[in-house]
């Protein structure tokens, strides 16, 4: 009998192992789902359930103003005012910096661009539904673990130390009943100018329509 061939069965094993990480990063899920891919038209809207920094009153909407210039720049969506006509809604939160800043709950109609109008009772912008779920888990952008019974969710707005930002499907008026596709929430996500969530955002899309065109048979 050869010797040799309990070793060669071994190392060929070893070498079937070595080759399964690859195989499995192949045949992986998509990284994002295929509507925010296809996505071109966008609303960016402020969390209702936001907070108020007394210390940064227009954190909120300045962040708003500066993600619409950051995906304007970009050039692959065309933002628009109304969920309903969107195939993402981007929701964002400001982030108070210290814990210890009192917030207050947001003002109404904060969601409303300049020149915009309510439809009925539901002013542009207004969403309602759970916190989202990220990677599985039920919590809210704050990062917070869910209440026992995810469908009691406390209404009380608190301050969260960081920046918020947060991918729906849209094509509803109430967004945030589905799962997100797509979250950052990050201390300075929502940076002015600058805006570090989009640029991730940004890379996100990429990588999914690259591994998307490479899965076409």
């Amino acid at each position: 009998m050869d010797s040799s061939r309990p070793l060669k069965y071994v190392c060929l094993v070893l070498a079937a192992t070595a080759l399964m990480p690859s195989a499995v990063a192949k045949d992986r899920g998509p990284l994002l789902p295929l509507y925010v891919i296809q996505a071109r038209t966008v609303t960016v809207m402020i969390d209702p359930r936001a907070a108020v920094s007394l210390s940064d009153p227009n954190g909120n909407q300045t962040a708003r103003k500066d993600v619409e210039s950051a995906l304007s720049k970009w050039g692959r969506f065309q933002t628009v005012l109304n969920p309903l006509d969107a195939d993402i809604v981007i929701v964002l939160r400001k982030g108070t910096g210290k814990l210890a800043d009192p917030p207050v709950v947001n003002e109404p109609g904060q969601n409303r661009h300049p020149g915009s109008s309510t439809n009925g009772n539901i002013s542009v912008g207004v969403q309602r539904g759970r916190p989202p779920i990220q990677n599985g888990q039920h919590g809210d952008i704050s990062g917070e673990p869910p209440p026992a019974h995810p469908e009691t969710y406390p209404q009380v707005e608190t301050g969260t130390r960081d920046d918020a930002f947060v991918v729906y499907r849209g094509h509803t008026d109430e967004p945030t009943n589905s799962e997100p596709s797509w979250m950052w929430v990050r201390k300075n996500a929502l940076h002015s100018h600058d805006v570090p969530a989009v640029d991730e955002f940004r890379k996100a899309v990429d990588a999914a329509a690259k591994q998307a065109a490479q899965q076409k048979p």
